[in-house]
């Protein structure tokens, strides 16, 4: 069966190697902004009975949200069956909970409006919680994005060590070592305010909170890597999400700090503010580079083949 696909203006071009990757039919949209902001959206090509919309709800992530819903409910209307909604990268997917009284819980309100306009089924890449999939009563699935970034490393780095800069991305270096047969390690990321962190290694640091089980016995269950393991090595950074880069640029210092030969960072979703691209290569990286879940100056790694298996 050929799949209808429809890319949003958040992720036409990967919508479009998508399509190319599956050997069907993109669908023209006309997509446009009234003087006063208003969204306006046409599908101009002609409807099937099953369509994919490929749209990702990052900056600027209002716009691209409303638009992402605009076309599931224009869908519906139009007399699409069943709208498969591929969401490379789920905007406002960091507030799943509520942190401090009174927070709106962002990911979960955002969820049911895409549900509640029409989707029937969700794929979503590396979304930062997996718990948000919890939100959605639809069939859901969560992709990885590292085989693709595993192909990436392979062509730039011989025998890297894969670097986690925290705990919480320890799978995904785990994850691309196990595709390279190479070897990773972790760094621990202690928060010290809003804007401020502290990366240590992992096998040098033991002071885990003895009232988090898993913390306490981490050195225990978690592969060690001697500090001294990533003297005349490339390494390879890898996280699902760069911001600011603060924790990248810690990370790189330690590196430095301990003689490995090189530097690169990788990540899934490149969401680079704040001068991060700058201050990471300042910091000094070889080169970085993320997936197209997201539009960025270092969007090098694409996604499209991950995506197109999972609609297979």
């Amino acid at each position: 069966m050929i799949l209808l696909i429809i890319g949003g203006s958040a992720s036409q071009k990967l919508a479009a190697n998508v399509a190319k990757e599956l050997n069907d039919w993109l669908c023209p949209i006309e997509t446009k902004k009234f003087p006063d902001g208003e969204r306006y959206i046409r599908i101009k090509g002609k409807i099937d009975k099953e369509a994919v919309i490929i749209q990702s709800t990052g900056y600027p992530q209002d716009e691209n949200l409303i638009e992402l819903l605009f076309l599931i409910k224009n869908l519906k209307d139009l007399g699409v069956e069943k709208t498969k909604v591929v969401l490379p990268y789920f905007g406002y997917g960091r507030q799943e909970k509520r942190f401090k009284s009174g927070e709106a819980i962002s990911a979960e309100i955002v969820a049911n409006l895409i549900e509640n306009a029409g989707a029937d089924e969700i794929i979503s890449v590396n979304l930062h919680e997996g718990s948000i999939r919890d939100f959605f009563k639809i069939p859901s699935k969560n992709i990885s994005a590292m085989e693709a970034i595993a192909e990436h490393v392979d062509s730039i780095a011989e025998d890297p060590i894969i670097i986690a800069p925290d705990k919480g991305a320890l799978g995904f270096a785990k994850e691309i070592a196990k595709i390279l047969d190479g070897s990773y390690t972790y760094m621990n990321k202690i928060r010290l305010g809003p804007d401020k962190v502290e990366t240590t290694i992992a096998d040098i640091r033991y002071d885990f909170p003895t009232d988090d089980p898993e913390l306490a016995n981490l050195n225990k269950k978690e592969k060690k890597v001697d500090i001294k393991s990533v003297e005349g090595k490339e390494t390879i950074i890898i996280d699902d999400i760069i911001a600011t880069g603060g924790t990248i640029v810690n990370a790189i210092g330690i590196l430095k700090e301990q003689g490995a030969k090189s530097i690169s960072v990788c990540c899934v979703h490149p969401i680079l503010v704040n001068d991060a691209v700058l201050k990471i290569y300042a910091a000094g990286a070889k080169n970085i580079a993320g997936t197209d879940s997201l539009k960025s100056e270092v969007s090098f790694i694409s996604i499209a083949k991950t995506i197109a298996k999972s609609l297979r």
